[in-house]
């Protein structure tokens, strides 16, 4: 950490997201201009400079008068998290990482890793680790009439209440495409903006020809199958498990591969429209509205 501390810092800065406080120094000021994108949604500047965690960005590049290219290298403490020609790329890794350390972080949130989508005043809630396809589903749940508020976390409070945490929709590209990024309006949805009571959790994940016949978990099983996918599930566990119990109590669960994304969203929109216990009434959609407009992020 010394050798690190000791190269020429041109400019950094310090940031705030639920409660955690990151660093960032650089070693070029131009690059501060393309970090915001990157950050954590909602976050703000912070008013001190004492932090958790902090990154060092050293920018590489061409090689002033040698003809050569060096790497762009970035450090949270001591640890290299990335060494790479592309920018682009130590910036999607700085992302990545930023994110997992307010999930960590958070005091008094719980973060699961899932998608979100809100639908008649409930949340569905997909989660899945990397890869598993919840991006690609969120996605066809917003084109189908849901409102988007994640793919990367499930953002809980203490209620069991999901609130928005809503960065764009990375779908990853076929073939060695590139992620794109879309805002949900791209898609003809919008993001919500207030929490949600969990109206439904799906345990699944793409498998080529499958088709979607779940099975239904009991609240037990439920609340195992989200600390599978718990951020803070070894080193908090008690907390994690109370706001998982709250989160479930009024959801129902399904585990099940499914196949292409658009049949599965028809599929888990028509489930939630054909339990009555699933719908939130125009009066109590309203009323969680006034109750989300107070709580405190």
């Amino acid at each position: 950490m010394e050798k690190i501390d000791r190269l020429g810092w041109a400019d950094g800065l310090a940031i705030t997201a639920h409660g955690a406080r990151l660093g960032i120094r650089v070693t070029r000021a131009a690059a501060l201009d393309r970090l915001p994108g990157h950050f954590p949604p909602a976050w703000k500047p912070a008013s001190s400079p004492v932090v958790d965690s902090l990154y060092s960005l050293i920018v590489g590049g061409d090689g002033a008068g040698t003809g050569s290219r060096r790497y762009h290298l970035l450090y949270v403490g001591s640890e290299r998290l990335a060494r790479t020609m592309e920018l682009d790329e130590l910036l999607e890794v700085l992302e990545s990482d930023l994110h997992f350390r307010v999930a960590i972080s958070a005091r008094r949130r719980l973060f699961v890793h899932a998608g979100v989508v809100g639908w008649r005043g409930r949340a569905i809630v997909i989660p899945g680790v990397s890869r598993s396809g919840k991006s690609t589903l969120v996605a066809a749940l917003v084109r189908a009439g849901g409102t988007y508020y994640s793919d990367e976390y499930a953002v809980l409070d203490t209620h069991g209440r999901v609130h928005p945490y809503s960065r764009p929709i990375a779908l990853r590209g076929s073939d060695g495409e590139p992620t794109r990024k879309l805002a949900p309006e791209a898609l003809g949805g919008r993001a919500g903006n207030a929490p949600l009571p969990i109206g439904l959790v799906a345990l699944t994940a793409f498998r080529a020809g499958a088709r979607w016949r779940p099975r239904q978990l009991s609240p037990a099983e439920a609340v195992l199958g989200l600390m599978e996918h718990t951020v803070l599930a070894r080193l908090r566990p008690g907390f994690a498990m109370k706001i998982l119990r709250n989160a479930a109590a009024g959801a129902l669960t399904l585990r099940g591969s499914r196949g292409e994304a658009d049949q599965a969203a028809v599929a888990l929109l028509r489930r939630v429209d054909s339990d009555p216990n699933l719908v939130v009434t125009s009066q109590a959609r309203s009323s969680t509205r006034r109750v989300g407009s107070s709580a405190t992020c």
